[in-house]
């Protein structure tokens, strides 16, 4: 189904033909934006997300949107279901029925809580990549996927409460790593009752794969989650074909793996460089399934 059939002015920019499951699956060519606009300031973004003429064409690949991501998935997300917005409806009809202690846009009352994120220093191989070159490129895709919208770029930003309220879906969520391995229990078993078999199913399926044009690595997508590309060398997400997950910035990982009825959460203050499972997380999730290998 094409994205414009729910939000009409979408097509701006020649995108009247984009679907939602390339939006989903990092295909939309919609990785940065052309023109600065401030991150929290959600409705500018989206008006430039509807001007937007996408980065390359259906069909030439994928590459991961981290940042324009979320604002896609929200403005989605409210006008199929009338949600004020992806972080009522994550609180509403997820996180609060799971019981998790994770959060998109976290209430003054959980302030005191959070853990002071220390930023980590690139290592001499990883500025050597070829990633950290076109990271360090101003106007390549890569520089331009992470630096708009713009806002809130660096650690300390990510440190503040503003950081931690403004409920941002692409790198917003605060929580502990046993509610985030919680959320994806339940993924990894029946959806108890949350989510659909056709959703899991979505989940499970690769939509997207290949040489990634933002991280310049092999990378695989399905319907919103991220899976391994190459099966039996990377194994981001364990020995399953079937499990699908998410790492965060700084070696943060999580995923499910619905094979084995099994999930996994790692997170840590002392961030590392990097957007993919650094080794400390790769070793975990190696020992975690030694018995099997």
């Amino acid at each position: 189904m094409p994205v414009a059939e729910l939000w009409p002015d979408f097509a701006g920019g020649g995108k009247g033909a984009i679907s939602i499951a390339q939006v989903l699956s990092h295909s939309a060519g919609l990785s940065g934006l052309d023109h600065q606009v401030d991150i929290l300031d959600y409705s500018a973004v989206i008006e430039s997300l509807e001007r937007q003429a996408p980065i390359w064409k259906q069909g030439e690949g994928h590459g991961y949107h981290p940042r324009t991501f979320g604002f896609l998935v929200d403005e989605m997300l409210r006008r199929v279901t009338g949600a004020e917005s992806l972080s009522e409806y994550f609180r509403t009809e997820i996180a609060e029925p799971l019981g998790l202690d994770l959060w998109i846009g976290l209430p003054r009352s959980e302030f005191p809580r959070v853990a002071t994120l220390y930023a980590g220093r690139p290592k001499t191989s990883a500025i050597m990549s070829a990633f950290y070159q076109a990271f360090t490129t101003p106007g390549s895709e890569t520089s331009s996927a992470f630096a708009s919208p713009s806002g809130l770029n660096s650690i300390a930003a990510m440190n503040s409460s503003q950081g931690w309220a403004a409920g941002l879906a692409s790198m917003g969520g605060v929580g502990s790593a046993r509610a985030l391995g919680r959320f994806y229990a339940c993924l990894a078993s029946d959806g108890e009752g949350i989510f659909p078999a056709r959703v899991l199913t979505e989940m499970q399926t690769v939509l997207s794969s290949g040489h990634d044009r933002t991280l310049l690595a092999p990378t695989a997508f399905s319907a919103g989650m991220m899976m391994d590309a190459r099966k039996g060398e990377s194994q981001l997400f364990g020995p399953s074909p079937l499990a699908f997950g998410h790492p965060g910035a700084g070696g943060s990982h999580a995923f499910a793996d619905p094979e084995n009825s099994f999930a996994f959460a790692y997170v840590m203050n002392q961030m590392e460089t990097g957007t993919l499972p650094n080794a400390k997380s790769l070793d975990l999730v190696r020992a975690l399934y030694a018995p099997s290998l």
